[in-house]
């Protein structure tokens, strides 16, 4: 099996329930200690190993730490990488937390990348974004199509301005 199938293997069979609650925000989620737990039972069976990397890619004008998560079969290799900013000015922080923060948040995704983990029901991806003009012309565009405004709601904060606009076309 090449480490593209092994790979492909456990993108398709992966599972890891978000059973993490943040009672701030009232979400569910997973972390990167939870998807490397339900990826075990594939190491073994596969002949594969994951490692986590990270380094300083810059720091100014604000902190950015790559993380790297790697599959391995010991002849060949297949990576995904996330870039995360480190907020250095987080209320109630202090640095070493700041950066451990960012380091959670780019191991998960950058595992997410390698797995294929798909977080549209996450929290981190549907916290109420803004809606950017460029948003609002791409959900135009999915209305058109077919789309729906519920599906657009679970992701953005649509005003009713923003509603009234998207329900008239």
């Amino acid at each position: 099996m090449t480490i593209n199938q092994k790979l492909a293997t456990i993108q398709t069979k992966f599972k890891s329930k978000k059973s993490r609650f943040n009672s701030f925000g009232k979400y569910y989620f997973r972390s990167a200690e939870d998807i490397l737990e339900a990826t075990k039972p594939y190491l073994l069976e596969l002949g594969v190993s994951v490692t986590i990397s990270e380094s300083l890619v810059e720091t100014s004008p604000m902190p950015i730490v790559e993380s790297c998560a790697t599959l391995s079969d010991g002849e060949n290799t297949i990576s995904a990488t996330a870039l995360v900013g480190v907020d250095l000015k987080q209320k109630g922080m202090q640095t070493p937390q700041q950066f451990g923060t960012a380091s959670s948040y780019g191991k998960k995704y950058a595992l997410g990348n390698l797995f294929l983990i798909d977080d549209t029901q996450d929290a981190d991806a549907t916290n109420g974004l803004p809606m950017t003009k460029t948003a609002v012309d791409k959900a135009k565009g999915y209305i058109k199509a077919g789309g729906k405004l519920d599906a657009i709601k679970k992701k953005y904060n649509v005003t009713p301005e923003i509603e009234q606009e998207l329900t008239t076309l």
